[in-house]
């Protein structure tokens, strides 16, 4: 769970360097049994380009570097654990993200990477 706080971390930090005022961060468990974790800006969004191309770990906006494993690496850790990704935007408007981890499953991924790293 650290290395995916951190990771969120990142997403929230593409928010102010997209000139978000304001970012909204919501943690719950839902009816299905998902932990959802979902993070929204009012910075300048993406267009539908990026948008479909922004899971691409070789794809950024970056200018500090040229690859972009935030996105890329909640979309394949939520499909591990048994979820999705979601995202929208749109230029102007802002960006959400929220991705889904089935509970029961987000608990063993959790326990499993901690058991691996010692």
């Amino acid at each position: 769970m650290r290395e995916l706080a951190l990771h969120i971390l990142d997403i929230a930090q593409n928010s102010v360097a997209a000139g978000a005022r304001h970012i909204w961060l919501t943690i719950s468990e839902n009816e299905q049994g998902y932990f959802v974790f979902s993070v929204r800006d009012d910075g300048k969004g993406m267009d539908s380009e990026m948008l479909q191309r922004v899971r691409d770990p070789f794809v950024t906006s970056r200018t500090t570097r040229k690859v972009g494993m935030g996105i890329p690496f909640i979309d394949m850790v939520t499909q591990q654990c048994g979820g999705h990704l979601e995202l929208q935007s749109a230029p102007g408007k802002g960006t959400e993200l929220t991705a889904y981890f089935a509970a029961l499953m987000a608990r063993w991924c959790s326990e499993r990477r901690r058991s691996e790293k010692y």
